[in-house]
């Protein structure tokens, strides 16, 4: 296939480049295209050298040697040249060496020009070339070849040709030359200056062949017409001096004068001629670019300081800008600092003033409270006498704010409920219980005899039978309490608690309402205890129909009212919930978690007495449904479906408290 690339005319003499799988190789084949080809004749030879252990002849890719790995070294170009409108030519050669191999390939195909990529160390040189490939073929090649060394994109180095082709060699110019160019002979040449640009090449050369015939001199020499370089077109395909009519003159003497030879001479001379100015074309194109290229530069390096002078502008009207915000800021600043001084000048003044207050309060609660006969007010060391210094011997029951103690004090037997230390609301409840027990008496209520108030001391009256909690759930093998005396009981409750609602100036909701704070004397006359948790409700929303909204809900799980729970208003309805939980728990002894659902369950299924307390014979069924079902609707989810207490539920228990009581003659109310 090589062999016939180069065989024809029409090709004659291609640009050649040496590939490889190297990134310079692709290098050279792009400036071999960009810098020796020309569009009249766009032919480029791919020359690859496969090395082997013994040489071969060349093949195509289309031959026996061809496989995966050498067609990927030709990939890259394919692309590139048909973008470029190129045809390549792709061969492939075999040898021990490189450079041997294209020195060899240069001497049989008479290759004038010849592409090198510069030499890799880490491709090239190390993995597959083995020598300095370029600086061999420098020394190797033909004074004939000039060799172009390529790296990365630009000429690294030119080796030109130091002579023409030998005349043995076959006519052949190459395909990316530059064919426009003239023919100068010292001899038998003269440039003209006179163009015939009507006619082709072919015409010109015959007519000044034939004007020769009539410009004979005597002497028998051969004078030819001057042909204009400019007049003729070069290109290698329209250089055809074989169709050019030639007749011999007759010469003088008895030597016969021979054209062809002449001719021969002629188009010898004229292809040297051709690659002088070739040469000098291609160093003009170099010097082209290089002043492109300056060009470029220029205009870069001025539109970079046209680009650093507006910035510069830019920057100084930015900084302007900033100076005037941060004289804006700062003047800002100080007016803020201004009203900042007055500010903390009158919040000063704001606090003095509060602080004055304080102290007058201060003052007069410490008068107050010295002045204060509601109740007695009891030394620490009389609190010790009495509870043996808190002996655990004492001690009778835990509170939800601290342990409580009996004792004596003045010769009667007291309950004395001691504050923890670490109770966070504890103060606060002492000091709530202190004020609504030293305020109000009733016989349902919880006799506050005293206190110690700088130790948080609370001093009750005992009650013998201790919490309603503990004797429902015998708590110490108590005996169960009878039937009369727990309908007693809750009359008793309701009584109490509506002393706390109806209480002037404002009503009082316990929110804490429970057996454990329910209390029994000897004779079983309960008494409301622990209103540490009550609240004051203005009068004004003491009905239904406006509500106290508390911030946070107080009380005990399973006890509080799940509307109070949610919303945070607070009534004295609240406790009509706890009443009725309470209240199922009297007549069935059981825990208040789900109390309300099994009782209704039960109810509706008929199986009502399964639930009534063992621990009491001869349940009155029928009385004891009646309280179950008033329990039921005291506790309802909703505040406007639970009856009022005044009107509907202490009648009722009342009532119930007297058939009870009717039915034990022996027990006293």
């Amino acid at each position: 296939m090589a062999s016939s690339i180069l065989a024809d005319d029409s090709n004659s003499h291609p640009i050649v480049v040496a590939v490889d799988k190297d990134k310079n190789s692709s290098s050279a084949v792009k400036w071999a295209i960009d810098n020796l080809l020309i569009m009249s004749n766009p032919t480029l030879v791919l020359v690859h050298v496969r090395v082997k252990n013994s040489p071969n002849p060349v093949s195509d890719l289309s031959g026996g040697l061809n496989d995966e790995a050498t067609q990927n070294v030709f990939t890259p170009f394919g692309a590139y040249s048909a973008r470029k409108r190129i045809v390549m030519k792709e061969i492939v050669l075999e040898n021990t060496e490189v450079s041997k191999g294209l020195v060899d390939y240069i001497n049989s195909h008479s290759v004038t020009d010849i592409v090198l990529g510069a030499s890799s160390r880490s491709a090239l040189g190390r993995k597959y070339w083995t020598h300095d490939v370029p600086t061999m073929i420098n020394k190797a090649a033909p004074e004939f070849c000039t060799v172009y060394v390529v790296s990365k994109g630009k000429q690294q180095s030119v080796r030109p040709a130091a002579k023409s082709l030998p005349s043995s060699a076959p006519a052949r110019q190459s395909s990316s030359s530059s064919w426009f160019s003239f023919a100068r002979s010292e001899q038998k040449i003269v440039e003209s200056e006179k163009t015939v640009p009507e006619k082709g090449p072919s015409n010109v050369a015959i007519d000044n062949l034939h004007a020769h015939k009539h410009t004979s001199q005597s002497d028998g020499s051969v004078r030819f017409a001057r042909i204009s370089p400019r007049s003729v077109d070069m290109m290698a395909e329209n250089l055809d001096f074989t169709q050019v009519g030639i007749k011999e003159t007759p010469m003088n003497g008895s030597s016969s004068y021979s054209l062809d030879d002449e001719m021969k001479s002629l188009k010898l001379e004229l292809r040297q001629t051709l690659d002088m100015y070739n040469q000098a074309c291609k160093e003009a194109i170099m010097a082209n670019q290089a002043a492109d290229e300056l060009n470029k530069w220029k205009m870069e390096e001025a539109r970079k300081v046209e680009q650093a002078r507006l910035a510069e502008e830019a920057a100084l009207a930015m900084a302007e800008t900033e100076k005037a915000k941060c004289r804006a800021a700062i003047e800002a600043a100080k007016k803020a600092q201004k009203m900042a001084e007055i500010e903390a000048q009158r919040r000063k003044y704001a606090e003095l003033k509060v602080k004055r207050e304080e102290e007058k309060k201060k003052r007069a609660m410490n008068v107050r409270s010295q002045n204060d006969l509601r109740y007695r007010k009891y030394t620490i060391e009389e609190i010790e006498a009495a509870t043996n210094k808190f002996s655990s011997s004492q001690k009778i029951g835990e509170g939800g704010y601290g342990p409580v103690f009996k004792g004596k004090l003045d010769h009667t037997p007291v309950a004395i409920k001691v504050l923890s230390p670490d109770a966070v609301q504890g103060k606060k409840q002492f000091q709530q219980e202190v004020e609504v027990l030293s305020l109000i008496r009733h016989p349902n209520l919880v006799l506050l005899l005293g206190a110690c108030p700088e130790y948080g001391c609370l001093v009750y009256e005992l009650m013998n039978n201790g919490s309603l909690e503990d004797r429902l759930f015998r708590k110490g093998n108590t005996p169960s309490i009878p039937l009369g005396i727990r309908f007693k009981i809750a009359a008793e409750i309701a009584t109490g608690l509506l002393f706390l609602h109806q209480a002037k100036p404002e009503p009082l909701v316990h929110r804490d309402l429970k057996p454990g704070n329910i209390l029994l004397d000897k004779n079983y006359v309960c008494k409301i205890s622990d209103v540490g948790l009550a609240r004051l409700v203005p009068s004004s929303v003491a009905d239904s129909v406006t509500q106290y909204h508390m911030t946070s809900a107080a009380g005990t799980f399973c006890y509080i009212d799940p509307e109070y729970q949610q919303t945070g208003r607070l009534e004295t309805k609240s406790d009509i919930y706890s009443l009725g939980v309470m209240l199922l728990q009297i007549i069935t002894a059981r825990p208040p978690m789900g109390l309300t659902h099994h009782v209704e369950r039960a109810i509706e299924k008929g199986k009502f007495a399964d639930l009534l307390d063992p621990t009491v014979p001869n349940w009155p069924v029928e009385e004891a449904l009646t309280f179950a079902k008033l329990s039921l609707k005291c506790a309802e989810l909703r505040k406007k479906d639970r009856p009022d207490l005044g009107s509907v539920i202490v009648p009722e228990l009342n009532k119930l408290k007297e058939f009870g009581m009717s039915s034990m003659p022996s027990i006293g109310g």
